[in-house]
């Protein structure tokens, strides 16, 4: 129930949310345009009739069936935020047209106040919607004058007013010149979006003939047997219908211009005249939408031929070094050979999944032509792609600034993707009012820079990096007004980034203002009372909106219900679900910087999400915010499909969307759990000093996964099928038995026959048994959660991910234009249960983070994820396109790289000593998918030899020993065949991957780096996890907000100090140390060993080579370091040798040099 105070737009609007009033009503499904029953079924739901009273002590509103007022307390207030294209004030005049039915005008007004109200709840909390007013108003246009001028863009005739010269029932008021030109132009009425339904009769004879020639409508749907569970199709097959449709009459009666099975096929619609042959619309439906293209065999061949020589060559090495000891030096020869063992398997674990690289490519026109294309299913054309749920998440916005997020939030809503189709979720993790008015600042510029976007084809769509680009903006431009326009919306765009970026100053002083206020109400409330006004009064420090009321998320003061880890749960729709039917701007003016006419101005749906915290609930940090945001979504939009993004991770190319779908709705998608895209990133140094383009990885490694089972979700830039985030299992897949996988037995998981219950297909899909138990549907609950809304919406998204039953080989499909039909509005129940779901304890007993979702227990969780998909059977793509999908900031800073580096590290630890561990994979998995798989989990061990010989060249160098006792020709031929093939494996892997060498030297180096810092410690605190129950806490990686000062790149410069730079400097000055104490020792010997101390510089300079870019971040600033201290290094290291010398002299009865101390 919604109850309002007061009825003028200006004025506070109270509204409480109660189920008693929903429950007896009808209103829309979750994403069906069927009615059904919105009852809330969950305990947990505020929405549970008649104030019921849980042992969780929650409060909820209370009404009795005939009650109108609600005996709950609630709160009233007004939020003031910039006025959003779904949320305007509008008088009554403007708020409908004349005439507009009842239940159309109850529709504006349910979506105006889904969109313009916050909802709170939480444990011990009433669930409250709190209404939000813009805060600027628009004149009002006199209703006179609306009622006389023509109500179409650009045009002030005047407007039919005679009662019996209507156009058209709603009333809307239009002039007989643009009247007649819509009706001869086969349009709409522009106000209610139906065909005119009353005209004068002489324009009705002049239209006839053109009315005649449209196509008759489809007939009557009923619901299939799946009743309310799949209520997005309808059955052409109706009992009231014949088994076989009359086609015969339909061709007669159209005159043979609808579509699909028409004996002619008209080239400008129906003319009587010449005709075309009718297009292949067969052939349209088999193209595929996707190509696998191999690496080509003459790069392909000799890279798995050098893999196997280089194998065999380290084979006979290290037999050759195990029958070959130093008996002058066992223990450096064991510490050596130990350490190229493990360096062996190492490379090979590394190595073996990298057999199989391929490329692939989409094909977007046909991605066009058979879901947006008009069918038989489908007359209008509208888009028939399945929605998509876009999840950004953020924690604390002093690391990672509100206007970095804004841009990311910018280029989703500006995405190439069918409006209606997407909805974006932001996740607040910290629940900061700054992150939230930032929020709403940025739909407030989005209704400026979407429509900009769309009608100049901008890319990329981000606004900092579009404005920022150093090349010429006015390549392929030719429409006149852009130059015009995009400078209005640069101002626009600096106007914006000042008012986000004086948010936080503005909210400190808005709360100090109100604080002071309080304080002084406070003292005088005391002074009545009669205390003693001297003694102090403690007032809680709070965070103000704008509109005088407490904000519901934390505060900086920490107070109770107010703390990071501590305050209730928020859901705000700052733009709501936007109509079907495309909406058309309006010309230039003072507030509107680009003409509009000839674009379409909706946007998105866009939500704000902070889950509810709070003390003694472990809420696994971005996984746990991403479960929630799973559950958000699929009550309120439910798209089959999910991107999740960083909130430094842009859109960069506005098909990527489209791209990844090509994948997933292609022969076969069925099977596919994700595609992954590679991260890109900017602000990086032009040398990639630390490898933050990670290159070698996400263009070798990850293409060389893609031809196995799929690649590793590495976190961001992913586009998932919400159905494999559930936990259920592929429709079918294939085990892999016997020695190394040769054997496959292939599994049908779902049966092509639809059972009478939807949902216990997928859920016995998604049981490891083969059987189905009646059971499992009372177990959902456990599994999913109390929330039959959202159990009600597994099967509907499972339906809507399906491929077209058009598709050869499809038994398990969808007919073409299941998901042409218009999203629902949302109502106050359906975001009301949204907050439930949210609530801290919902996870509780339930399968979310274990089985469901993203995984926890470490701090990797998106490695984890990954792998469990893959384990149940699915498949991964990865999709690299052209134009890079998406882009993002990295830590250009040496402290903060190794600290991003440590946390992967030991989140590959904890994976090793879990059930994740790819030694306990299934036999779904292929056996190359596993070795990567443990290979992952294994990596951080070889730190522990890499340090070890590292120093071994300083030790030999000291001791005047070697790992070999002499430098034989054998052994340095086998030294030479291992380097030269590694670098003949680079050379290939740069070809057919694409990267340079400088990229692959720089992975190398910082391999190195990484390996003597960071992945020591992460082995030293998973161990720790794992024996001791210590637990790993790691700080949000800073994210760069944007800089116009003159060095972009001065953060690479500042040395901040970490304990893991120790043993990387440790390492360095030992080696230097040594070269100058193995040289002096050589030089003053009796009989100099030159090639042992050859062998030793030669490792020791190996060393020091891949550490020079660590060296160099410690230095600082180029050209900033002393000179002093150069000088001090040499000389030290010179005192340090002759020492040496001093301490171990050489013997000589020849007294070569004749040097002595003084």
């Amino acid at each position: 129930m919604v109850k309002k105070a007061s009825s003028s737009p200006a004025s506070p609007v109270t509204i409480t949310v109660s189920a008693t009033a929903i429950g007896g009503s009808r209103s829309m499904g979750i994403t069906s345009p069927v009615p059904r029953t919105s009852i809330s079924n969950s305990p947990n739901s505020p929405l549970i009739s008649r104030g019921k009273r849980l042992s969780t002590g929650s409060r909820y509103c209370s009404e009795t069936k005939d009650e109108t007022d609600v005996s709950s307390e609630y709160v009233s207030y007004t939020v003031q935020i910039p006025p959003t294209p779904d949320h305007q004030p509008m008088s009554d005049s403007q708020a409908s047209l004349p005439g507009e039915s009842e239940s159309k005008i109850a529709g504006k007004t349910q979506n105006s106040f889904i969109s313009g109200t916050i909802f709170t709840g939480g444990f011990n909390c009433v669930t409250r919607g709190h209404i939000i007013e813009p805060m600027k108003s628009y004149p009002e246009k006199p209703e006179e004058s609306m009622m006389l001028v023509c109500g179409m863009p650009g045009c002030d005739g005047k407007a039919l007013r005679e009662e019996g010269n209507l156009p058209c029932l709603c009333r809307f008021r239009i002039c007989r010149e643009c009247y007649l030109e819509r009706i001869r132009n086969g349009e709409k009425c522009p106000g209610c979006k139906e065909e005119f339904r009353e005209v004068e009769e002489d324009v009705e004879e002049e239209s006839l003939s053109e009315a005649e020639d449209q196509a008759l409508p489809l007939p009557t749907m009923k619901e299939p047997k799946l009743e309310k569970r799949l209520s997005v199709v309808r059955s052409f097959k109706a009992p009231n219908h014949p088994p076989e449709f009359d086609h015969a009459r339909w061709l007669y009666e159209t005159k043979g211009t609808y579509g699909y099975g028409n004996a002619v096929w008209p080239k400008e619609g129906y003319t009587g005249g010449s005709f075309q042959e009718p297009p292949d619309f067969e052939e349209k439906s088999r193209r595929p939408l996707t190509r696998k293209t191999a690496v080509s065999t003459a790069i392909l061949s000799p890279y798995r031929l050098l893999i196997m020589i280089r194998l065999v060559a380290l084979g006979f090495f290290l037999t050759w070094r195990i029958r070959h000891p130093n008996h002058e030096a066992m223990w450096l020869w064991g510490m050596s050979t130990v350490c190229e063992m493990w360096f062996a398997i190492s490379w090979l674990l590394d190595q073996l999944p990298k057999l199989c690289p391929v490329n692939r490519v989409t094909d977007l026109t046909v991605l066009k032509q058979r879901f947006e294309s008009p069918s038989f299913r489908n007359p209008k054309g509208r888009s028939d792609l399945p929605g998509i749920d876009v999840f950004v998440s953020t924690a604390d916005p002093e690391k990672e600034p509100p206007l970095v997020t804004a841009n990311t939030i910018l280029s989703i809503l500006a995405v190439d993707y069918p409006v209606e189709k997407v909805a974006c979720y932001l996740s607040d993790d910290g629940g900061a009012l700054l992150t939230f008015e930032a929020l709403a600042e940025t739909a407030s510029f989005a209704r400026i820079w979407v429509p900009f976007c769309r009608k100049h084809n901008i890319e990329p769509r981000n606004p900092e990096s579009y404005f920022g680009q150093k090349r010429d903006f006015l390549k392929n431009k030719v429409r006149l007004d852009f130059v015009k326009e995009r400078r209005r919306v640069k101002r626009e765009y600096d106007e914006f980034k000042v008012r986000i970026n004086s948010l936080p100053e503005s909210i400190r002083r808005r709360s100090d203002a109100y604080n002071a206020h309080e304080e002084l109400r406070a003292k005088k409330k005391q002074f009545e009372m009669g205390g003693n006004i001297s003694e102090p009064i403690k007032v809680p420090k709070a965070t103000w909106m704008a509109d005088g009321a407490h904000w519901p998320g934390t505060w900086p003061s920490g107070e109770v219900d107010h703390s990071r880890g501590d305050h209730a749960s928020i859901i705000q729709a700052m733009l709501a679900p936007p109509n079907s039917e495309p909406v058309m701007g309006a010309e230039a003016d003072d507030s509107n910087p680009v003409d509009t006419t000839e674009v379409d101005i909706r946007l998105p749906m866009l939500v704000y999400v902070s889950r509810e915290k709070r003390p003694g609930y472990d809420h696994n940090k971005k996984a746990g915010a991403m479960n929630a945001l799973v559950r958000t979504s699929a009550i309120m939009s439910n798209g089959p499909f999910i991107l999740n993004l960083d909130c430094d991770h842009y859109i960069y190319n506005s098909m990527a969307l489209r791209e990844g779908m090509c994948f997933m709705l292609d022969r076969g998608g069925d099977r596919i759990c994700y595609v992954q895209f590679p991260q890109r990133f900017e602000g990086i140094d032009p040398n990639d000093r630390y490898a933050n383009h990670n290159t070698v990885f996400f263009d070798v490694s990850m293409r060389a996964l893609d031809g196995l089972q799929g690649p590793m979700y590495v976190g961001t830039g992913c586009v998932f099928r919400r159905i494999a985030l559930y936990g259920f299992n592929p429709p079918r897949t294939t085990e892999h038995r016997g020695c190394f996988g040769r054997r496959k037995i292939k599994l049908f998981l779902r049966k092509p026959k639809t059972p009478k219950n939807e949902l216990e297909q997928i859920i016995s899909g998604g049981n490891d048994d083969e059987g189905f138990d009646d059971l499992e549907s009372q177990l959902l609950p456990k599994k999913f959660g109390n929330s039959t809304t959202l159990v009600a919406s597994i099967p509907l998204a499972e339906y809507q991910g399906r491929l077209l039953q058009e598709q050869d080989g499809v038994k398990l499909g969808r007919p073409a234009g299941a998901l042409a039909k218009p999203r629902e509005p949302l109502d106050a129940a359906t975001v009301a249960e949204a907050i439930s779901v949210i609530s801290c304890f919902y996870e509780d007993k339930t399968e979310w983070g274990q089985r469901i979702g993203w995984i926890y227990g470490s701090v990797t969780e998106d490695v984890v994820t990954g792998y469990r998909m893959h384990n149940r059977g699915w498949r991964s793509i990865y999709c690299v396109t052209k134009r890079d999908a998406f882009r993002g900031t990295a830590p250009i800073n040496l402290t903060d790289r190794l600290h991003q580096v440590l946390r992967w590290a030991t989140g590959s630890v904890e994976i090793f000593f879990s059930r994740n561990n790819a030694l306990f994979a299934s036999s779904r998995m292929k056996f190359l998918q596993r070795v990567a798989y443990f290979n992952v989990g294994i990596y951080p061990f070889t730190s522990i030899f890499l340090i070890v010989y590292c120093i071994l060249p300083a030790m030999s160098l000291f001791t005047g020993q070697f790992i070999v006792q002499t430098l034989s020709v054998t052994f340095l031929i086998y030294l030479l065949l291992i380097t030269l093939t590694l670098c003949l494996l680079a050379i290939l892997e740069i070809k057919w991957s694409g990267i340079t060498l400088h990229d692959w030297w720089r992975n190398e180096q910082f391999w190195l780096i990484g390996g003597t810092s960071a992945h020591p410690a992460a082995v030293l605190q998973g161990l720790l996890k794992v024996i001791a129950g210590v637990d790993i806490s790691f700080t949000l990686t800073s994210k760069s907000a944007v800089d116009d000062s003159e060095d972009e790149f001065a953060d690479l410069y500042v040395v901040k100090w970490s304990f893991l730079m120790v043993p990387p400097i440790t390492i360095m000055m030992v080696n230097i140390i040594a070269i100058a104490v193995g040289a002096a020792r050589t030089m003053y010997s009796e009989y100099p060993e030159w090639s042992k101390l050859l062998g030793g510089v030669f490792f020791s300079s190996w060393v020091l080579c891949h550490l020079y870019p660590f060296a160099k971040g410690l230095m600082g600033r180029r050209g900033k370091t002393p000179t002093i201290v150069f000088m001090w290094s040499g000389l030290i290291s010179i005192i340090i040798s002759l020492m040496w010398v001093y301490v171990s002299p050489p013997y000589s009865k020849t007294q070569y040099g004749k040097f002595q101390f003084p």
